[in-house]
């Protein structure tokens, strides 16, 4: 168990120096594959082509006016999604944790080695911090069309009418929200249970991302998907939100703030967890964030997220990396204190 511990810190510090190892094949490619694999065979078995609301599937009402092929239909999508989640989850975490046992029996060295790498493949910061900082490059050079050209990679928004100053917002709420999903969340799973706990959030979130929308085609298939995201990142969203707050201090940014704006606003937001970190950072930057959204040519009503005591500015991206880093070393020092004293003392 030390040796794992050692293994996520140093992954955790090679992502800090190199980045992602993009010339490799990264294992939450194969997991994606896995999930588009299975959806397609899933929607085949339920004899789903297209969403349950489509009027091909309608068929005779119910008395409360839904179509009895509809609300069959939608049972099975819940369930092929909740059977999708099981199989990738369960694979995500069982295969790691197979290979792992097999290196260790051919040699603990070689365990090790390949933890390390996985680990390092697992953590997101230094990539969040180089596409943002992609976003910041753009807008340095006033170049609006490339700005939302490159935060377009990094959000799920509509970006081609967006402003500067929605430019910015988009690129300093994706680094606050991903501070956890990325980063944090990450980093506390393989703390508690190595690279193969950290496959099994990867997994998790990656089935969020591709599954959990609220439109028709995902609205039964991808529920499950999208509510085991949410419980899994219960805790540690609300546990990187207040190490963000201490690295606040850290950083020279308004912490007072921070905590002031994180106990107003962090439920503002459909999801449980999203504006826990994006409080806090946009009460440490001192700048409002959230508000209405495109997404896929609609507009979302959002409630805005702190107080706009000044203008955001394409340096809050770069605030707002910092600010990211700091809390994952923060929350790598305490809790990889904590684990070593516990294993020491059993």
């Amino acid at each position: 168990m030390i040796m794992s511990l050692a293994a996520c810190a140093a992954g955790f510090f090679l992502d800090f120096i190199f980045g992602d190892p993009v010339w490799l094949y990264h294992p939450v490619r194969l997991i994606g594959k896995g999930i588009s694999f299975g959806e397609r065979q899933l929607r085949r078995l339920c004899g789903q082509r297209s969403c349950p609301t489509d009027p091909q599937l309608q068929g005779n009402k119910t008395e409360d006016g839904q179509p009895e092929s509809g609300r069959e239909d939608s049972r099975k999508l819940v369930a092929a999604g909740a059977f999708l989640w099981v199989c990738i989850a369960g694979l995500s975490f069982l295969i790691p944790l197979g290979v792992l046992a097999l290196a260790q029996k051919i040699h603990p060295a070689l365990k090790f080695v390949l933890e390390t790498f996985w680990c390092y493949q697992i953590i997101a910061a230094r990539c969040l911090c180089k596409e943002s900082g992609k976003v910041y490059d753009r807008l340095k050079a006033e170049d609006l069309p490339g700005a939302r050209k490159a935060v377009s990679m990094i959000v799920g928004r509509d970006t081609e009418n967006l402003s500067a100053e929605g430019v910015t917002k988009a690129a300093v709420e994706t680094v606050a929200e991903n501070t956890s999903d990325g980063v944090t969340a990450p980093l506390i799973y393989m703390l508690i249970g190595g690279a193969p706990f950290g496959f099994l959030y990867k997994a998790v979130n990656t089935m969020d991302s591709m599954l959990g929308y609220k439109n028709d085609k995902y609205l039964y298939f991808g529920r499950i998907p999208a509510k085991l995201d949410d419980v899994f990142n219960y805790i540690p969203a609300r546990v990187t939100a207040m190490f963000m707050i201490a690295a606040s201090f850290l950083c020279g940014l308004d912490g007072k703030n921070a905590w002031r704006i994180y106990r107003r606003d962090r439920r503002k937001h459909a999801s449980p967890n999203a504006a826990q970190t994006e409080a806090v950072c946009a009460g440490a930057l001192r700048v409002r964030l959230a508000g209405d959204a495109v997404y896929f040519g609609k507009l979302y009503k959002k409630e805005f997220i702190g107080d706009a005591i000044r203008q955001i500015e394409p340096e809050d991206i770069k605030r707002a990396g910092r600010l990211m880093y700091v809390t994952a070393f923060l929350l790598l020092i305490v809790f990889g204190a904590v684990k070593y004293a516990l294993l020491i003392l059993i």
